[in-house]
């Protein structure tokens, strides 16, 4: 499918100046190779009901992004405030959805993370719940210049 690929970082996280995530899995904190065995946190949209979040992808859900040859995994939550359903990560891109990647930049300069953000928002194909197998390119997204293939 095709995906509207944000990312997120160390420097723009809640809260700010932060890898905290929400829903942990398999990390801690926001982080990952992008590996089958280690893939990078996504965050998804999510609807509050009654003080409850319920995701747009169930935590654990697996990720394949081609074109950053990386995987990852549903940990943490994309919108804040009391009616995330209202905001774009729940209400998606054109009619795609919403997805956050988690790229790092703890000891990166923020502006230069954001401009690497920006460099991999777009509209992607993804594969979800991916086969181990595909190509990566392991490392943090952020240390690596946000590369794409």
């Amino acid at each position: 499918m095709n995906a509207f690929l944000t990312g997120y970082s160390y420097w723009d996280n809640t809260p700010r100046g932060s890898a905290q995530i929400a829903r942990p899995v398999i990390h801690r904190q926001a982080g990952g190779t992008g590996t089958y065995e280690d893939p990078v946190t996504l965050a998804v949209g999510h609807v509050k009901r009654n003080g409850r979040s319920y995701m747009d992808y169930p935590a654990g859900t697996k990720f394949y992004i081609k074109n950053l040859q990386r995987y990852a995994i549903v940990e943490d939550l994309c919108g804040d405030g009391p009616k995330p359903q209202a905001g774009p990560c729940h209400s998606g891109y054109q009619g795609h959805d919403w997805l956050d990647i988690y790229v790092g930049g703890k000891g990166i300069n923020e502006s230069w993370v954001d401009s690497c953000m920006n460099r991999i928002t777009g509209i992607q194909p993804v594969i979800v719940n991916p086969r181990p197998g595909y190509p990566v390119s392991p490392g943090e997204i952020a240390a690596s210049g946000c590369a794409t293939f």
